[in-house]
């Protein structure tokens, strides 16, 4: 299961206009390849495997302190409460399945996607949950709050210099590749064409001129 071709290339050419970065980049020495390099985070990948396991048991903490607290709620709270737990929920199984994609297996759309999802949306609902007082946020219920929280700042970071090492990485391959070709099928020597070209010109203007001598010798 992979994302939409047509969403791939929309998340593919957001990173390359956010995360490329403007220096030259290429290999280290010059015997170094970019194919060779791995990119992939290993401490986001820990924080997607703990995520993994908190998310349950912060989905449930949550769900017991709504039950609890869901008469004293006003019918505004209330609804409010629920269509979060409803999104957050949907949203997290999405964000940590484009986590382990993209970084992984290296795939920049999907990392992309799992980047936008954490900043955009997930971080800002858990953060209003968090500050808002008249949800009467409970003790137990704040503690995992921020514990989440934790985990959405530092795999947002985590993720955006990922992402610039994958982006810069396959610039850089890309460049290798340009450069490979050039190698294998070379272009036109410009010096040696130059030299033709002169020579053409200057045979055409002698031909002109010993057929101008033979028309003036024949009017004569």
């Amino acid at each position: 299961m992979s994302l939409p071709e047509p969403l791939r290339r929309r998340l593919g050419s957001f990173s390359r206009t956010v995360f490329t970065d403007s220096r030259p980049t290429g290999p280290q020495y010059p015997g170094d390849r970019a194919d060779n390099e791995i990119v992939s985070s290993l401490p986001l990948q820990m924080s997607l495997y703990f995520n993994v396991y908190f998310f349950p048991f912060w989905w449930l903490i949550t769900v017991i302190m709504l039950y609890l607290k869901y008469p004293v709620l006003s019918d505004y709270y209330k609804f409010i409460l629920v269509t979060i737990m409803i999104l957050a929920s949907l949203i997290e199984v999405i964000r940590l399945y484009l986590g382990y994609m993209g970084n992984l297996q290296e795939k920049v759309p999907e990392l992309a996607g799992f980047w936008l999802l954490s900043l955009l949306l997930q971080l800002p609902i858990i953060l209003f949950v968090l500050f808002n007082e008249s949800l009467k946020i409970q003790p137990l219920e704040r503690a995992v709050h921020i514990i989440f929280a934790l985990f959405l700042t530092f795999q947002v970071i985590a993720a955006f210099v990922t992402l610039k090492r994958m982006v810069n990485k396959l610039a850089t391959h890309f460049r290798l590749v340009e450069f490979d070709q050039l190698d294998e099928y070379p272009g036109p020597d410009f010096y040696n064409l130059a030299k033709e070209e002169r020579a053409v010109s200057r045979a055409g203007r002698g031909a002109s001129a010993v057929w101008a001598s033979h028309t003036e010798s024949l009017r004569s």
